[in-house]
This record gives structure tokens, sequence and C-alpha cells, in this order.
């Protein structure tokens, strides 16, 4: 009799193992996937409650999210579908290549769109749905260095010209090119958001995602199906934005986002996760983030091998290959593959004995399959609940072959020689005689050919083209603003106010106005009790999509934090880059959406320009309208925060961005005009701006506006106060802006009072305004020498004007020195160069020199340059004032 107990205690565990498989498809078969997942649940939990501790994964078998047994039948013909994406290809290529044969080094990428062309084609012929007569089609953040492939595709379409083809990156050349990547600035009716600078088009495109839910939610905008798309490559995760908002889109539950991350395992130097699994990385991320997880990793040819894989070798194969040598695999032969990853166990290679080495090596990744990215766009886009993240495996310059295909040189590659040419052209069947390949000329079959009827059928039963960037909605008539700013113009009567607490009372005017109120969208990081709008609080409470789930700690007070799905304030937490990127979706809404909202973002000044700078030029590149608001400003009037809140120079990062207009408003009037002109300019003429305003936390009296001083303010000068003495020998032009006006006016009386010096005092509301128009002029009169020349502004407000010219402010002095070139004489600059330190304002302004007795002392010291004064005067002056001449130099202490 045979003996069949077992022999050994691995035999013992395998049968165990089979049993409970075996029972576990029992309860599969006869309760469902359901009730699989609450048995193994309650399974683990029983085994945590005796001692077992298991070891957390977030992580799934390196194979496809989703099986083949659960594939859709693929919609379309994908035989043309094929045709048509081989065409996309060839002219892609040929429009780098040709663009570095006409200039050398000018670039261009291939690789990137060879890698992602599935994936873009499959959502053109499926997916993307264009605006259509609603503009509520979806929203598509394109992968930059993917661009010739867009641009290739608008060919195909018939809505670009072969010509701009032709002028890739030469945007200057006759008749005009196509910009490097997405740009709205200069394709404007194509491109709707700047994505190159990496990490700005995800965490743009979960806040656009969840502003979508926020207009629908106040109701300012219909509920639709609309998505947000973003693609974005396997590299570009390593940059902060990109991940760092991930848990928001969860946490909103914006099933209304897609990422669409293009696995190609390849960076611009060598491999992203050489020795690790990229795929594997993000997978965990994005599901302990609470994102659904789809991965398509392997193409069809796969399925059959997998299907025999009873004792999961295969996929415990797959798992165990590092990035790096599945890039290696891409580029060596069948054999090679055959011998390293098959030849790991003989099973695998018994699995695949059947298959040559040439089909070895075409064995197709989950990318570049269009019924593994179809089934994964079709589930994503009905998954609710979520949003969800796809993982598509792909190679790096797929198709180029030789010239490149899976090789850390593939980024880089711009041109191909006539065999690689040939060659490409040979794979994807396009119809290009051997004589006319070198010339890589562009190729488009006939209107009435199957692939273009196909393609514009497509596109049509998707509501339009995309990418496609339309302004359809109407100007705000703006009738109600004049009297909505009016009260203050008429100054704060004696009582005492900071600059914030002025603009907070017109933002709470706004929010109640008939016509702007409900398209105004404040925003603010975790600091709107610093800036004391925690009134705005109850007035129209802070947005979140669920309401309030809970009763307030403080909610037996007036002012209690109130969240509601109707709230009209995003309040983002302690995120610069979030608000910012809300920020950029409220100003683009326009665009985006068909409706004016204005946004008022408000944060500590020192935490933006040079914290979220990219993000401000995609802005200024997206043209955002709206206002960007810096509170508690200036290197000396924010006391006791320190070197690392203290700002004095964020105006002159401002100044880089050439749409953006930047003010440091002293006084509340001044705020008034320059919002009231700028809703006026964006909202009501359409201008492509947006602004920047410094807002200050020192209380003091609010004056009356001057007569006739709306042009200065806006333009960036005008005369505040006159000299009461009409006829003094001794004269000055003081110049002053935000908080250190105040400064400058006490000089002025003392000037007057101690030392018979005349002073006129002007408020320099925009030094980069002045900046801009004064070379604006210089340039148009270089350009017209036998014209009348123009005279820059600030000349024709002080070119007449006698004494000498001194400036103060609260930021570095490089702002009023940019406009000396256009003054009569010799400005002297006094600001706050150097770190800041933690102290009270009066002690800052002693150590970075701009308080009124440094403003009298620079003002006494250049009338003795001149010769109008004695130098012991000036002396004097210092040792009266108290003034340590030996003190050590702020800008470098």
């Amino acid at each position: 009799m045979r003996n069949t107990a077992p022999k050994d205690a691995a035999e013992i565990e395998a049968l165990e193992t089979r049993e409970w498989l075996e029972s576990l498809d029992y309860v599969l078969q006869s309760g469902g996937p359901g009730r699989v997942s609450r048995l193994l649940r309650e399974l683990s939990d029983h085994a945590r409650r005796h001692g077992v501790k298991q070891p957390f994964t977030a992580n799934t078998p390196y194979i496809n999210t989703i099986p083949d047994s659960e594939q859709p039948p693929f919609p379309g013909s994908r035989e043309i579908e094929r045709r048509i994406k081989s065409l996309v290809r060839w002219n892609a290529l040929a429009m780098v290549v040709k663009a570095n044969k006409l200039e050398e080094g000018i670039g261009g990428h291939i690789s990137t769109f060879a890698s992602a062309a599935t994936l873009y084609e499959v959502g053109f012929n499926h997916f993307f749905r264009g605006k259509g007569d609603r503009n509520d089609g979806d929203i598509i953040y394109f992968q930059g260095h993917a661009a010739p492939g867009i641009y290739a595709r608008a060919f195909i379409e018939g809505r670009m010209p072969a010509d701009k083809l032709a002028n890739f990156r030469r945007e200057l050349a006759a008749g005009g090119g196509l910009s490097s990547y997405p740009h709205p600035w200069l394709m404007p009716d194509f491109w709707e958001f700047p994505t190159v600078s990496m990490g700005l088009g995800p965490i743009c495109s979960i806040y656009q995602a969840r502003f979508m839910r926020y207009l629908e939610d106040r109701g300012l905008k219909n509920r639709s199906n609309a998505k947000v798309w973003a693609f974005i490559g396997d590299g570009e995760t390593d940059e902060p934005e990109t991940l760092g908002a991930i848990t928001l889109a969860s946490r909103e539950k914006l099933d209304n986002l897609i990422f669409v991350i293009n696995c190609n395992l390849q960076r611009l130097d060598g491999p992203v996760r050489g020795n690790g699994q990229i795929i594997q990385e993000l997978e965990a991320i994005f599901r302990g983030a609470g994102w659904n997880v789809i991965k398509v990793i392997w193409g069809s040819e796969w399925d059959a091998l997998l299907e025999k894989d009873h004792d999961g070798l295969l996929v415990k194969r797959m798992g165990e290959v590092v990035d790096g040598e599945y890039q290696k695999y891409a580029v060596e032969t069948g054999d090679y593959v055959r011998k390293h990853f098959w030849g790991a166990h003989p099973k695998l290679l018994e699995m695949v004995a059947h298959l040559s080495d040439e089909q070895l090596k075409k064995l197709t990744l989950g990318g570049h399959d269009p019924i593994k990215v179809y089934t994964a766009y079709k589930a994503a886009v009905e998954h609710t609940g979520q949003p969800t993240v796809i993982l598509a495996r792909t190679i790096k310059g797929y198709g180029i072959g030789e010239a490149g295909e899976g090789k850390n040189i593939t980024h880089q590659q711009k041109k191909l020689n006539e065999d690689e040419l040939k060659a490409f052209r040979t794979r994807f069947g396009i119809p290009i005689a051997d004589e006319e390949v070198v010339k890589a000329p562009f190729y488009r079959p006939s209107d009435n050919s199957p692939e273009i009827q196909y393609l514009l059928e497509r596109r049509k039963q998707l509501g339009g083209f995309v990418p496609e960037r339309r302004v359809q909605v109407e100007p705000l008539k703006g009738d109600s603003l004049p009297e909505l700013f009016a009260e203050f113009q008429k100054g704060s009567e004696g009582r005492k106010a900071s600059t914030t607490m002025a603009f907070v009372r017109m933002l709470a005017k706004m929010l109640k106005d008939k016509e702007i109120g409900e398209l105004v969208v404040p925003i603010v990081p975790d600091e709107a009790r610093t800036f004391g709008m925690e009134a705005l609080f109850r007035q129209v409470g802070i947005y979140s999509h669920v309401g309030q789930l809970y009763e307030p700690v403080d909610m037996d007070v007036l002012l209690y934090y109130k969240e509601a799905k109707e709230g009209q304030i995003l309040e983002e937490g302690i995120t610069e880059a979030g608000s910012i990127s809300s920020f950029i979706a409220a100003g683009s809404a326009y665009a985006t959406h068909g409706i004016n909202t204005i946004p008022f973002f408000i944060y500590y000044s020192m935490f933006g320009m040079q914290r979220v700078g990219d993000l401000v030029w995609a802005a200024a590149d997206t043209r955002t309208r709206g206002f960007l608001l810096g509170g508690t400003a200036g290197r000396t009037t924010l006391a006791g925060e320190g070197l690392q809140h203290q700002d004095g120079h964020s105006h002159q990062f401002s100044l880089a961005v050439p749409n953006l207009m930047s003010y440091d408003p002293a006084y509340a009037y001044e705020i008034a005009v320059i919002i009231e002109d700028g809703i006026r300019r964006m909202y009501k003429d359409g201008e492509s701006i947006f602004y920047y305003l410094t807002l200050m936390n020192e209380n003091y009296e609010m004056p009356a506006m001057p007569e006739g001083s709306r042009e200065g303010i806006l333009k960036g000068l005008y005369r505040l106060r006159a000299s009461a003495k009409k006829k003094g020998r001794l004269r000055a032009q003081l110049l002053g802006s935000g908080a250190i006006l105040n400064e400058v006016v006490a000089a002025q009386q003392i000037l007057e009072e101690k030392y018979d010096v005349a002073a006129d005092v002007w408020s320099v509301t925009s030094y980069q305004e002045l900046y801009r128009d004064g070379h604006a002029c210089e340039r148009w009169n270089r350009l017209h020498p036998g014209s009348k020349p123009r005279v820059p502004y600030v000349t024709q407000c002080l070119g007449t004007a006698e004494g000498v010219l001194v400036a103060a402010s609260d930021y570095v002095k490089a702002l009023p020195d940019g406009i000396d070139r256009w003054l009569p004489r010799r400005l002297t600059a006094l600001g706050t160069d150097g770190f800041g330190r933690s102290e009270g304002r009066s002690a800052l302004r002693d150590f970075f020199e701009v308080d009124a007795r440094y403003v009298v002392v620079a003002t006494l010291g250049d009338l003795a340059r001149d010769g109008a004064i004695d130098v012991k005067v000036v002396q004097q002056a210092i040792k009266d004032f108290g003034i340590n001449p030996e003190k050590p130099n702020p800008a470098i202490s």
C-alpha cells in the first residue's frame, strides 16, 4: 500500500496552503469579492489579537490592477486609431528633427511623447471632452515635454497649419511659430495651462478639481461629469509640489480628478529608481493617501502567460526585478531577456519555450496597449468617491529604435540620421518615399481619408477639439464700484487703522455687492485671524464640500469658525503653494469655466514671492486675474517676528513678472483706488494682468484722499503734501511709500521747523510702474529718433522740482535706485537691505536707518554735498538725534 502521508514540514505547509486557497476559492464563488474582503479582514484582526505581527504593505503585486477578465470591449476601430497614432508620432518626430536641422541646438523633445502616445491617443479618441457650447468640457494638464505630440495631433485635425509646425521653437519667425511647451501667454487660443516647470501641473490640477467643486457647490456652475486630467512623468513625482497636496484630493473626495503618470522609468540623466520600482513606490504613496490606484504594467500578450502562472512564479519574478534591469531589457535582444528574466527559474523558461526571441522582445507594455489604457481610463472616469491615479508602464523613446529607445540619452535626442528616419517611417507605416524621408516632411492624409474622417467624428462626438483656450464670458459692468469704494476716500477721521484692516473692510463690502459679491473668492492660508478676517467666517462662511460635521469649540463666540458647503472663503491651511494654486484656478476661471471669479489671496508677504515664485510666474503665464495681498509686510513694520518673517524684498521679486502690477500703498484710499481700477481693467476691459499689493499691520490715522491724486496713485507717484514754506532757500523732495511714508511726513516737519528746509512729500505707490514707464519711454525714443521724445511720468512729476531728492521705503534700496536715471539729480535711497531682527518697530527702523531721523540726516547730507549748508549742520544733527555713525551696517550685519 502506497504511503500518501506528507514526508516533511514543507509538504505539510504546502498542503495546508492549498486547502486554505481552495476554501477561499469556494467563498469567492459563493459569496463574491465583498465576502472575501470581509473574511480576510476578520482573519487579520483575529491573528493580530493573538500576537501575530503582520508586515505592513500598501502594495499589490506588480501586475495590472484590472485583470483581462474584467476588460470592457474596445469601442473603436483599433486599426484606424493605430494609423492615426502613427501619423501623430511621425509628425511630432519630424517637427523636432526639422527644427534642429534649421538651427543647431534649438532643442525639443521626441522621447516623452514617443512613450506617451497611446496614453494621449486613447484619451483623444474616447475620453477627452471638448468645451462644447456650455463650457463644461474636461480640463487637461498636458505634460510639457509632450508638446510636439499635441501640436502634431492638432495638425492632423486640420487646425494647425504646416508652416506653424515648421516654426516649432521659432516663435519670432515670419508668420509665427509654436512655443516649446504649453504657454497660454504665447498661444492664448490653444494652451490653457503651463506645465513644464515640473510639479506645478499636478498641484494646480488638484486645486483646479477642488475649485470646480467649489463653483458647483456655490451654485456658480452647473454640476457635470467633467474631469480634470493631469499627465505627469514618473521622474516629476520627485518634485514636492507633485505629491505634496494629494491628501487634499482624497480628503475632498475629488472623483473628478485623474492623474496619469507615465512610468517610462527614466528621467533626464538616467533611471528614476534604478535600484527600486517607481510604480510600486507610487502605488504605496497614493494608496496610503486614499487614492484609487490603477496599474497598467503589462500589455495583452502577457495575459496568456499570467493565466499559466499557477504557482505565482511569474508574478514573483515581475516583482523582484528592479527598474534599472527592466530598462536594460528594453534595449537588449530577446535572447538576453530570455536568459536574464525568464532564466531565473526553469518553470519560467518552460512557460515561454514556444515563443521566439523576437516574440519575447515584442511583448508589449501596458502603457503602449490601447486596450489596457482604455480599460484603465474607463474605470477611472466611472470611479466615485476618490481621485484616481493611473500608473502606466512605458518605454521612453518608444519607436525611435537605435536612435535612443529606452536609453539614458533619449531625453536629449533631437536628431535622427537617414537610416533611423527610414526605420521609424517603416515601423509605423508612413507613406513617404525613401528619397523624401531625409527631409522629414510633415504628412497628413486627405480630408476624405478614413483616418481624418474617423478622427474628426470622434472629436465631434466628444464636444470639440482639445486643447483649446476659449474666453466666453460677459465683462462686468462695474457700475457699483465707485460708490462701493467711496467711503475710503474720506479718511478715518481721527481713528487709527492699519492698511490690512482697511482692506478687510473693503473685502467685506465687496462680498455684499450685488454684482460682484458672489464672484469674490477670498483665499487665506490659515492666517485669517492674523489679518482680522474672522468676522467673514460668519458673514460668508468657510468652504467645505461636506459642510460642518462637528460643533466648533468656539460655537458660543460671535465669530466662530463656520464651515459650510456654500461657504465662500477658501481657508487652505498652512500651504502657500496650495493657496496660490487655488488663486490660479479662480483667476483663470473666466477662460476655464466662463465665470468672472475675482480671487483675493492674502498671506504673509514674506511667504509669497520668494516661496512660491515659480507658481506666481505660472499664474502670469496662465493669464490669471485677481489680487495677491502680501499681509504683515515691511521689514521694519512687522514687529517682533524676525529674520524669516520680515519682508523687505518681495517687490523686487514681483518686478520681474511682466504682467503683475505691484503697489506698496500707505493709505486706505490708495488701496481703494488701486483695487477699483484693477477690477475695471481685468474684469471689464479684459486685460490679462493681475495685482500685488503689500498691506501692513501698523495702526495710524488714514488721511482723506488729496484732490487730483487718482492718476498718480495708479501711475506710481503723486505729491502728498507740499511744503508750507513757499519761498524757502533750502529745498528737498522726499519720497516715501508704505508705512515708511509716515516717517517721511514726520521728517518733513522736522526739516521745516528745525532746519528751515522746505520739503515736499511724495507718495510712491509703485516703483515698479515708474520703472516700467521710464524704460518704455526710453525704448520708444531710441526707436523713433526723429520724433518728439516721450517723457517718463516720474520726470514729469519731479523733473522741475527743486532741491535734493531722498527716498525711503521698507524695502531694499534697489527699488528707488531703479528710477534714479529719470530724475533731475542724484537720488539718495534709504531702505532695508539685510536680514530682519526680532525687535519693535522703532528699534528696527533705527537699525535699518529708515526712520524720520535718518531721512532728515540724508536730506541735510545732500544739501551739504551741494554746498547749500555747512557740513557741521549735518554732524550736529547726527549727534542731536543720537545716531551712532559707527554702528554696524545693517545690510551685512
